[in-house]
């Protein structure tokens, strides 16, 4: 089975409250109005990248067509709104056949954006565009953030893999959340087995300290962990003495030791002892895993070390200090009317601050330089230059209220590490700087 394609909404029946009230309270004046039936198009986009970060991750796309196809209002919803006097009866009787009837265009999970890049574009009837806001916010400022910090991790680890293992240090449902966003930005697997379960990523564990602890000595703890596991197991050495417990783990599982982890210490240090102790022993092969609160900037310090891969928590599941990207989603245009047929007219937010926003609906294509690299992030609303048709970045999602663009999460994490690939080398760079291309508007 793959759980990746069930579709699954996020832990209950509908995500239609997983909304704000003024969703609601603004539909239901927009109906006494007359104007619900106003054809509008509304974009999902970010005013600036987090500070230092050069390039921004879309991740949680698959989630928010789930999302989308579950955002229904069954009896107890309209029951509860009813209850706690949020919108009247005749919004009350719109809601309760809600479908989302229109069209969802975006860029593919996994692409990279830019400050006013169109990530996301929902054209339908105000009153049913309006409605989603909230929870497709929800969705890509969460998951964008964690797969943001995953690309600039998995850039500093180069080939070595990378093991998410974060779900104690946030919400049960953001964990798993978290997994899936961290595999599109180039984790290799995860300890959370509802993620594995979900959307079927990877799943990887052996043993914590407590096992240890568990056992009058560290060798009756690594014994029963490989006469249950077997010799190719990892087995954790830094409860008490590292040297000892190296020692202890090679006579217990032999040379064909699977990995030994490291959890605190120096790393640095600590790995380059631990290499020398496995090969003197004979364990060739054993791999070294290090834990302890990594970020990017601690594992492209042990770029020269000796370690194989790099178990991360904290650090990566609260977006590696940005745990949102501050995307937006605003009404760019809209009809001048009900009448199906009446033409689009570009809006925007005007303000003295840094909060305007551009009108119209728009296109986007990323411009190559004569070396094939991203030389600019191009954004139009209105005829697509012929240099640039066949690169525009938007994808058609949602048609006509129907789901045309589910696709396997591996899909998205090849496509982030084929498109990263593509952008300058200074992208993956960790010092603070700019966008690693400019926005440029047409």
């Amino acid at each position: 089975m793959n759980a990746a394609d069930l579709g699954l909404p996020v832990d209950v029946p509908s995500t239609a409250l997983f909304t704000d009230q003024y969703e609601l309270t603004m539909l239901q004046a927009a109906l006494r109005a007359g104007t619900a039936d106003r054809r509008s198009v509304f974009e999902v986009f970010t005013r600036r990248l987090p500070s230092g970060r050069r390039y921004g991750v879309v991740a949680g796309t698959g989630r928010v067509l789930d999302a989308v196809e579950n955002f229904r209002f069954d009896a107890d919803l309209i029951a509860f709104l009813r209850e706690q006097d949020i919108v009247d009866e005749p919004t009350l009787e719109w809601l309760t056949s809600y479908r989302f009837s229109g069209d969802i265009w975006g860029y593919p999970e996994g692409e990279v954006y830019f400050p006013g890049s169109p990530i996301l574009r929902v054209e339908g009837s105000f009153a049913e565009c309006v409605l989603l806001e909230t929870v497709i916010l929800s969705i890509l400022n969460h998951d964008s953030a964690i797969a943001a910090a995953a690309s600039r991790m998995a850039a500093s680890a180069g080939s070595r893999p990378l093991i998410e293992m974060g779900a104690r240090r946030t919400h049960e449902l953001s964990a798993v959340a978290s997994a899936r966003a961290a595999y599109v930005g180039g984790f290799t697997s995860t300890s959370d087995l509802a993620a594995g379960f979900r959307y079927g990523i990877p799943t990887v564990g052996t043993s914590a300290h407590a096992f240890t602890l568990l056992h009058d000595s560290e060798r009756d703890a690594f014994q029963a962990q490989v006469d249950s596991l077997g010799s190719g197991t990892t087995l954790l050495v830094d409860t008490y003495d590292v040297a000892e417990a190296v020692r202890t783990a090679v006579e217990v599982a032999g040379p064909e030791l699977g990995a030994v982890r490291i959890d605190s210490g120096d790393l640095l240090l600590v790995a380059h002892r631990v290499r020398d102790q496995l090969d003197e022993l004979g364990a060739t092969r054993t791999k070294i895993v290090v834990t302890s609160d990594l970020d990017e900037y601690a594992i492209a310090s042990l770029a020269a070390a000796p370690v194989d891969a790099y178990g991360v928590g904290t650090q990566l599941v609260t977006g590696s200090g940005h745990p949102t990207c501050s995307m937006v989603y605003k009404l760019v245009a809209r009809a001048q009317s009900a009448d199906p047929k009446a033409p689009l007219v570009p809006v925007a937010k005007k303000s003295m601050g840094a909060k305007s926003s551009r009108g119209g609906r728009k296109w986007a294509a990323r411009r190559p330089d004569e070396y094939g690299a991203a030389e600019a992030e191009v954004i139009g609303t209105g005829p697509v230059p012929p240099e640039l048709v066949d690169r525009q970045l938007q994808v058609e999602l949602v048609k006509g209220g129907e789901v045309v663009a589910r696709e396997p999460l591996d899909a998205a994490r090849e496509r982030h590490t084929r498109v990263r690939g593509a952008l300058p080398m200074s992208a993956v760079q960790l010092s603070r700087g700019e966008p690693v291309i400019p926005t440029e508007y047409l």
